[in-house]
């Protein structure tokens, strides 16, 4: 295959072109606008290899999506690039609707006049994987109740409510104009490169320099975690073998409250790099005021994923978070990287 990767310089979509290049034969085309979060450090353990390319372009940028895509000739599209972070939606939503909804549309029309050119064989070989989060369902009521593939959209914040639109969008294609697409629902996702504003790297490294780690209101929401190798495995997976038209919910089978989660990773680093003063970490949680519309828990029943495509997520939250901290603690300098902003100073040698 040769797969178009928007947003393949983030932390996912990284994770996803890892997974590509170390596992199978395939070629990928990474396209990226390299905003704050897309970091081609994550990259570059496979930036050498021969099936790989990268070119720095807006998903906005109707011309030059025309221009990789008659040169690149995908035979499939997987769609990651998106602004996501909460609390910058709420501060800025105006990016998360240019990127995740005007973005989307472009890609789509890119997408779809390419297809178009293509010949029978090869437009029923072809694929669409738009991928996406829980956070377009709204939150769960009761402590039983799953977020299914049927469930109701109810979008809380900017973020949620741009991606649930870039969602309709993706499947009015499908059924308007017959493009092959497939949506992909996720729970939270954590591991090695996560952008150091989210939880569990900001907990990391926060207690490894004594600083306070905040908790949203009483840390009770939450969250399904989904170690992200799990998540880049599902995901090709479903571009693979999914079916057109449908949406399959990935879940990492790990609720936990948000407080739960700090407290775990309290222990974890006291067991593994202890504070010089031998106070626990957990000295250090702070309590700060909820963020608007804050969510209180969601939850992803993923059986269709598992019955239909024989996926299951290999780490639990305690071997996923493990892994992760000491990921943290034995990439210290490619964090210090992003905290200091190096890694955006240097790209100016990037080709364009």
């Amino acid at each position: 295959m040769r797969i178009l990767v928007t947003g393949g310089a983030g932390f996912i979509g990284s994770c996803v072109v890892r997974h590509i290049i170390k596992n199978t034969n395939d070629e990928v085309l990474n396209l990226d606008k390299l905003t704050y979060a897309g970091n081609l450090e994550s990259l570059n353990e496979i930036s050498e290899n021969p099936r790989y390319q990268f070119q720095q372009a807006d998903i906005c940028d109707t011309d030059k999506l025309e221009i990789i895509f008659n040169t690149f000739k995908p035979t499939a599209v997987m769609h990651l690039a998106a602004e996501s972070h909460v609390d910058r939606s709420i501060d800025g939503p105006a990016a998360f609707i240019e990127t995740n909804i005007v973005g989307t549309y472009t890609l789509l029309e890119a997408t779809r006049k390419y297809w178009q050119s293509l010949d029978e064989s090869q437009k029923m070989a072809f694929r669409f994987h738009h991928i996406s989060t829980d956070e377009v369902y709204g939150d769960l009521e009761g402590t039983t109740d799953l977020f299914t593939e049927k469930t109701s959209y109810a979008p809380s914040s900017p973020y949620s409510a741009s991606k649930a639109s870039s969602d309709h969008l993706v499947r009015a294609w499908q059924r308007t104009y017959g493009l092959p697409t497939i949506v992909t629902n996720c729970s939270n996702n954590y591991g090695p490169y996560h952008f150091p504003e989210k939880l569990i790297p900001l907990v990391i490294l926060n207690a490894l320099d004594g600083k306070p780690l905040p908790i949203y209101g009483k840390g009770n929401q939450i969250r399904d975690w989904l170690f992200v190798e799990d998540h880049a495995q599902a995901l090709y997976q479903v571009v693979t073998q999914g079916k057109v038209g449908e949406t399959y919910n990935i879940g990492g089978h790990n609720e936990k409250q948000n407080i739960e989660v700090v407290k775990t990773i309290c222990k974890i680093l006291d067991e593994l790099k202890p504070q010089a003063n031998a106070q626990p970490y957990e000295n250090l949680i702070t309590f700060v005021k909820d963020r608007p519309g804050h969510d209180l828990r969601y939850a992803i029943d993923a059986t269709k994923i598992e019955r239909e495509l024989d996926w299951r997520p290999q780490e639990t939250f305690e071997t996923g978070i493990r892994k992760t901290v000491m990921w943290y603690l034995e990439n210290l300098e490619w964090c210090h990287r992003v905290q200091d902003g190096s890694y955006q100073r240097e790209r100016l040698g990037v080709n364009s």
